[in-house]
């Protein structure tokens, strides 16, 4: 196979006989063509193709706008910066900008509402234009029943009437797929649906209607209270004690995905019935369907690709936009996730180039529309077909000359790739992640702290495995499909072009050889879209959490939020409260406190893991007629001794790192404030929990919400309100997926430290990881409780400014007889 331009040279007659010379350029010179899906793979292509290709006409391009950008920002983002406009930039050089904004227009609309969400202007513009090309669809295989519906059956219908209000008649071209044949074997003609042998009276409207009462009915039975009360029960595996808000988002958002996933299942379920492969293909035959009765005065033509895959030739040889179909199967193998192909080693994957058909469509819009409705099958299983066995050897020859690396240098690809039935294959995936599923509830549940491979592993593999079954579904669906699309309509107008035509815009599937196409073409595009390690040397340059930790002290943040416990110190409110309560305690007293308190240990956990402001409140009571001064000199040597033998280093580093790069520092946490209140010196500013107080001695009452959970996110965001920060360039310390709140408000949160869930989460959002752990050869007191006196005595030493005092008054567990 030849590199750049293929020549193309075929013999044919055109449908009515008749020798038929096109000249696609002179033919769409000064026309209008409007394009719908551009941001997708096949529409970026078509642009490109026509501001290359056709220099005299222009472009209307029909956008959806973003969350949060407008639809000219999409265009320049996700199109015209996209790499299949290299040879147009360098073609056009400092010409580019000012070229594509003379011949595109772009209008905002979304095809998947009623009305396009079109403004008056917009849709005068959209509907003068000559050309309308429909390529905008839900190309998800598995998207939810109404999603499709909306999109791929009723989009079409949309811009179609609102053509019809204005009185125009461009000639609308739908792109739909070869796969609405369905589940059929043999050959696959280029007719209308109703037009076959075996064909099924399905009222597309009928279908409509049950999509809409489908997701209605599925939302009403997800509001059961038996269904909300699984959803929170999921939302706490997932979070922890998280707070109220978050968790009750969390809850909602649990909501939604049940009706999304039972959405997809009933697609899956309706198009199985019906006989089709996915809900993908069962709405675009609905779609052609309607579009045929709806047209009225508007002339139609419809064009049908197979599996759309990487470039042949244009713009650039394996030009690709994302992952399509069959790469995440490719990359999986690479990987050695996978060693087993859902299919058949003689059965045909029908594949065809995107560049073949943008060229087909470009080639039907300038021979214009005839009289009656038409079908041109862009696909190449019936003239030239690639079987699963070549597809697969050739895979594995590619790997074994260009090997794919895990971290430690060694290859990961297997040697050879088995054939089973998709059946099959899916039952043994539902087993491992069965497997899983379970392996991660529990590690859920276990006491670990910090970022341990075994957890990231876990959570990724999981994932990988989710997403395998759901390729391998969609996979074994498509190898069920055994028919051979015919294209004779597409090679007579092939063959009816010009050669200076043929050479432009090849679409040909002929031509094509396939292992040299997957070796030389398809496969090095995938792996460099994969970004996976091809070379069994280490990686060079930082690596991602030196990258993130860049960006985390880098001088343009505001501010840097810490959590205490677990995140800077090794330690906790209980072991705080167990050090001032035995201070001054005989050893008789010390036995009988630390038994008392490894006895309430579980309960208290459980209360924690519960609601960690509740726990709080219940167990801050038990400074109930402490002395508040007696409390505060003795704060000031549990600063020496718990908090500084317990210490993270590089914790109290990075707190001075984020001071010295001008960041203001703030400690925001749940312990108390009078036993963190030594640490001033460390930050800008303390935030902490703080219980009231008469007559010397402390109440054991709060005199705010504890500043934990949704309470410790607020705090912070009202602290830097008023200190004029932006929490965009904040940056968050925790260890706790209680923090969730607090981290999910900045834009660079750190995880210290993490507890299970929190690793997982915060892996999967490529959250910065750290584990800092405690001075090497400090003391490691088997329980938490203050040391004996001449410890003690030691231990003052380290902080001549703060001596104990001498003098004998209440404390916690003492006089105030509150038990520990």
């Amino acid at each position: 196979m030849k590199r750049g331009r293929v020549k193309w040279s075929c013999a044919y007659l055109a449908p009515d006989g008749a020798k038929q010379h096109v000249v696609i350029a002179d033919a769409l010179a000064a026309k209008r063509i409007a394009i719908t899906g551009a941001t997708g793979f096949l529409g970026t292509a078509l642009v490109e193709r026509l501001l290359r290709s056709v220099p005299d006409c222009e472009l209307v391009l029909l956008v959806r706008p973003g969350h949060r950008t407008d639809v000219n920002r999409r265009v320049e983002r996700e199109i015209l910066r996209n790499d299949a406009f290299e040879r147009l930039r360098d073609a056009w050089g400092d010409e580019f900008d000012d070229i594509c904004s003379r011949r595109i227009t772009v209008v905002s609309g979304n095809v998947g509402v009623d009305g396009l969400n079109l403004s008056e202007d917009d849709r005068e513009t959209l509907c003068s234009c000559d050309v309308i090309v429909h390529s905008a669809a839900t190309v998800s295989f598995d998207s939810p029943l109404d999603t499709s519906i909306e999109t791929n059956l009723l989009g079409p219908n949309r811009l179609l009437d609102a053509c019809q209000q204005v009185g125009s008649s461009p000639h609308f071209i739908a792109v739909s797929t070869c796969y609405v044949a369905g589940n059929r074997r043999g050959s696959a003609d280029e007719v209308f649906l109703a037009d076959t042998p075996f064909s099924m009276d399905v009222d597309w409207r009928a279908e409509v209607a049950a999509a809409r009462r489908t997701r209605a009915d599925l939302d009403a039975t997800s509001r059961a209270p038996d269904q909300l009360r699984r959803f929170h029960r999921d939302a706490r595996e997932e979070l922890g004690p998280a707070g109220l808000p978050m968790l009750a988002a969390k809850t909602e958002q649990l909501r939604r995905e049940w009706v999304d996933a039972e959405m997809i299942t009933a697609g899956r379920s309706r198009a199985s019935s019906l006989g089709w492969p996915d809900v993908y293909t069962y709405s675009k035959a609905l779609g052609e369907q309607a579009l045929v009765e709806l047209q009225g005065d508007v002339p139609l033509t419809i064009v049908r690709p197979s599996i759309i895959e990487s470039a042949f030739a244009e713009p650039s040889p394996g030009w690709i936009r994302g992952f399509r179909m069959a790469e995440p199967l490719f990359v999986s193998f690479a990987k050695g996730e996978l060693d087993t192909f859902p299919g058949y080693p003689e059965g045909v994957i029908d594949v065809i180039p995107v560049d073949m058909v943008a060229a087909a469509i470009i080639a039907v819009a300038a021979r214009g529309p005839a009289p009656e409705p038409e079908i041109f099958q862009v696909a190449s299983g019936a003239v030239n077909p690639l079987r699963f066995k070549v597809l697969t050897e050739t895979t594995i020859t590619w790997f074994d000359d260009h090997p794919v690396y895990d971290a430690k240098g060694h290859p990961t690809a297997s040697t050879q790739w088995k054939f089973a039935g998709a059946s099959g294959l899916e039952e043994q995936l539902d087993r491992a992640m069965s497997l899983f599923n379970t392996a991660e509830k529990v590690v859920n549940r276990l006491p670990m702290r910090g970022r341990n491979d075994f957890t990231v592993r876990l959570a990724q593999r999981r994932s990988s495995l989710e997403q395998l079954r759901d390729y391998v579904q969609l996979y074994g669906a498509y190898g069920r499909c055994e028919a051979l699309y015919s294209i004779d309509r597409t090679l007579a107008l092939w063959e009816s072009l010009p050669e200076a035509d043929r050479d432009r815009f090849g679409f040909d599937p002929r031509v094509i050889d396939w292992p040299t196409y997957i070796a030389d073409v398809h496969l090095p595009s995938v792996i460099a879209q994969a970004r996976v390690k091809t070379t069994p040397q280490p990686r060079t340059g930082p690596s991602r959490n030196e990258r993130l930790r860049a960006a985390v002290l880098d001088p343009a943040r505001h501010f840097a939020a810490f959590d205490l416990e677990n995140t800077l110190i090794a330690s906790n409110v209980v072991e705080t409260y167990a050090w001032l309560a035995t201070r001054r305690l005989d050893t008789p007293q010390r036995v009988r406190f630390a038994l008392r308190t490894l006895a309430e240990t579980p309960g208290l956990w459980r209360r924690d893991r519960r609601d960690r402001t509740d726990f709080l409140r219940y167990f801050y009571r038990r400074y109930r007629g402490a002395s508040v001064s007696q409390l505060d000199a003795d704060a000031a040597e549990m600063l020496s001794y718990l908090f500084l033998t317990k210490a993270f280093p590089a914790g109290l580093r990075r707190v001075r790192e984020h001071r010295a790069a001008g960041h203001r520092t703030v400690l925001i946490t749940g312990a108390l404030e009078l036993a963190v209140q030594p640490l001033a010196p460390l930050f800008d500013h303390i935030i902490a929990a703080r219980i009231d107080s008469r007559g010397g001695r402390y109440t054991g009452e709060m005199i705010d919400v504890p500043p934990t959970g949704e309470v410790r996110a607020q705090t912070m965001v009202d602290w830097a309100a008023a200190e004029g920060l932006d929490l965009a360039q904040g940056v968050a310390y925790a260890d706790a997926a209680s923090d969730m709140p607090m981290l999910e408000a900045v834009g660079y949160p750190v995880a210290v430290n993490p507890e299970t869930r929190l690793v997982t989460i915060a892996d999967k959002r490529g959250w910065l990881c750290e584990s800092w752990e405690r001075w090497p050869g400090g003391p490691r007191p088997l329980l938490p409780i203050a040391p004996p006196r001449r410890v003690r005595a030691s231990a003052a030493r380290l902080d001549r400014s703060h001596r104990p005092r001498r003098t004998r008054t209440a404390v916690p567990g003492e006089r105030a007889g509150v038990r520990a």
